[in-house]
C-alpha cells in the first residue's frame, strides 16, 4: 500500500521529466518533439490527480510537486515555442543585431511567469465547479500546437501569421492575461453522467472530437479557443 501510495507522486516527477525532455528538443528547435513529450507529460498530469482521487491520497507536498511539474511542462515549454517563433520571424531576422528588437523573443517568458502566478492562486484558492483564469494545460495545448493548426490543408495558406512578431506578441500578452484573470472558466471534471447537469461538458467533448477528426493535432488550439469563448459567454453550467 505504501508503494501504491506514491503513485501520484511518480506520474508527477514522470510529468516534470518529460516537461524537461520537451524544453530541450524545443531549445534545439524540433517543436514537434516537444509537443509530443508535452502531450507525454499532459497523460501524467491527469493520471496523478487520478490515482491521488483513487487511493485518497492528499498531501500538501503532492500539491506543490504537481504545480512546479506543470510549470515546466506547460508553462516553460509554452514560452521555449514562443520564443522559437518570435526569434524565426521574418521582422526579428531582418532587424540591426544590434537593434533592440533583438530582446522581444524574450518576452515569450511572460507566459511563465504567468503560469507561476496562476498555479500559486490556484494551489491558495481552488474550486471543483470552475476554474479562474485560464488552466495551464489549456495555455500550453493553444500555443504548442498552434504551429500545428496552420499545417492543415485547410489553413496552410494563412501559415505566414506564424511569422508575423506582432501577432506573435499579442498571444503571449493575450494568453499571459487569461492565465491569471479571475474570469471563470468551467471545469472538465464529472461528478456524475447526468446528461442535465454535464451538457455543457457533454457538448464541448463532442465538438471537440469533431474537430479532432477534421484538424487532428491542429484542432487542439481550436478546441482551446472555443473553451475560452464559452466560458465568456458564461453559460450556467
Amino acid at each position: 500500500m505504501k508503494l501504491l501510495s506514491f503513485l501520484p507522486n511518480t506520474f508527477t516527477f514522470l510529468n516534470l521529466f518529460f516537461g524537461c525532455i520537451a524544453v530541450v528538443y524545443g531549445l534545439n528547435g524540433d517543436l514537434n518533439t516537444l509537443a509530443l513529450f508535452v502531450l507525454l507529460g499532459m497523460f501524467c498530469d491527469f493520471f496523478d490527480g487520478f490515482f491521488a482521487r483513487l487511493l485518497n491520497v492528499k498531501s500538501k507536498l503532492g500539491v506543490q510537486l504537481d504545480s512546479f511539474s506543470d510549470l515546466i511542462t506547460f508553462g516553460l515549454s509554452s514560452s521555449v515555442v514562443m520564443f522559437i517563433l518570435l526569434k524565426n520571424s521574418s521582422f526579428i531576422n531582418q532587424s540591426n543585431s544590434d537593434s533592440y528588437f533583438q530582446i522581444l523573443p524574450y518576452f515569450s517568458f511572460l507566459i511563465t511567469i504567468a503560469c507561476s502566478y496562476r498555479l500559486a492562486k490556484f494551489n491558495l484558492n481552488h474550486n471543483d465547479s470552475h476554474f479562474k483564469g485560464l488552466p495551464t494545460p489549456a495555455n500550453a495545448l493553444f500555443i504548442v500546437f498552434l504551429p500545428f493548426l496552420f499545417e492543415n490543408k485547410f489553413l496552410i495558406s494563412y501559415s505566414n501569421i506564424l511569422d508575423n512578431a506582432y501577432f506573435l506578441l499579442l498571444i503571449t500578452i493575450l494568453f499571459s492575461y487569461l492565465l491569471v484573470c479571475n474570469l471563470k472558466m468551467f471545469s472538465f471534471k464529472f461528478k456524475n453522467l447526468s446528461f442535465k447537469e454535464n451538457k455543457l461538458r457533454f457538448l464541448f467533448s463532442i465538438l471537440s472530437m469533431l474537430l479532432i477528426v477534421v484538424f487532428n493535432t491542429g484542432a487542439l488550439p481550436i478546441i482551446i479557443i472555443l473553451y475560452i469563448f464559452i466560458s465568456l459567454l458564461r453559460i450556467k453550467l
